[in-house]
């Protein structure tokens, strides 16, 4: 079994700080369950791969583990999210309630810390091992100190792991500025990506993303992607290596399976590697594993 399920969800407030709060309970969940990962993929529930399985797991397995690498898109330009979010006290009752509730903005403003510098951006991040066990397992005080401020501060997902790579030395080389996941805005862009739909098809595959999103549930281009890259049928899991074939002529291909661990890369995951080589060429030329190949 290649599969575990937290359980029962928590309460989430999308503007609040549980939504790091989930995140981190999950992180330290799949800590204590195994042992022989690399990485820690944080998507959304309107997120889709736009690769197979076996390309995302076969590209990165080329990767240097010494580098511990992390996609995280990150910006020091904060502007306008200083006063309304940093400074700004707020009090997610999900945090201690079972519920939702509605969030509880103070009327003072706090200062800003200056043992820190800042940093915002996208939600969904990939982490490498060695970062999560620095975040959860608290080897320093600057992810308990960022963490306790960030309790308080409006939408602390978008900011947290940005600000705790970036300020910590043993991490802040290692982070790709880039969260391999292909969004769309409008122009002028609004506050959350626009939905993508089957129009944006040709631009997601070739942007080498492993990811796209968000997508409208049962919309048209997640046929497109299940039928063109996945290979996906109706009802179906999507099929790797470990996927032996079915019982009889047109049947579930994974119906009978064998090991988990042998992949079969298709043509199509030789876009993501190439986006890779893009992103990290300096770190790759710069370590002892060889460059990714086949």
């Amino acid at each position: 079994m290649n599969v575990g399920v937290v359980g029962k969800a928590d309460a989430v407030n999308l503007d609040g700080s549980t939504p790091i709060a989930a995140v981190l309970h999950g992180a330290a969940i799949l800590l204590r369950w195994r042992d022989g990962w690399d990485w820690f993929v944080n998507l959304g529930p309107s997120d889709y791969p736009i690769i197979t399985q076996d390309d995302f797991l076969h590209v990165l397995s080329f990767l240097p583990r010494d580098l511990n690498l992390n996609f995280i898109e990150h910006s020091s330009d904060i502007g306008w999210k200083e006063y309304q979010r940093i400074v700004q006290v707020t009090v997610d009752p999900g945090l201690y309630l079972g519920t939702k509730g509605v969030l509880f903005t103070g009327s003072h403003k706090r200062k800003q810390p200056r043992a820190y510098k800042f940093f915002t951006g996208s939600p969904w991040v990939i982490l490498s091992r060695k970062f999560v066990e620095f975040t959860i397992l608290g080897l320093d005080n600057l992810p308990r100190t960022l963490l306790m401020y960030f309790s308080n501060t409006k939408s602390s997902h978008r900011g947290y792991f940005q600000t705790l790579a970036c300020n910590t030395r043993k991490f802040s080389n290692s982070i790709i500025n880039s969260n391999l996941r292909f969004v769309m805005w409008d122009n002028p862009p609004g506050p959350e990506p626009r939905n993508l739909k089957k129009s944006d098809f040709r631009k997601m595959l070739g942007s080498g993303a492993a990811f796209a999103g968000p997508f409208l549930q049962n919309d048209g281009a997640l046929d497109q992607i299940d039928a063109l890259i996945l290979h996906r049928g109706k009802g179906r899991v999507a099929p790797g290596g470990w996927c032996l074939g079915g019982h009889r002529f047109g049947g579930d291909p994974c119906q009978v399976w064998g090991d988990i661990d042998i992949l079969r890369p298709s043509p199509a995951g030789r876009r993501f590697e190439r986006l890779l080589l893009r992103l990290i060429p300096n770190r790759l030329s710069n370590s002892s594993t060889p460059r990714i190949h086949r």
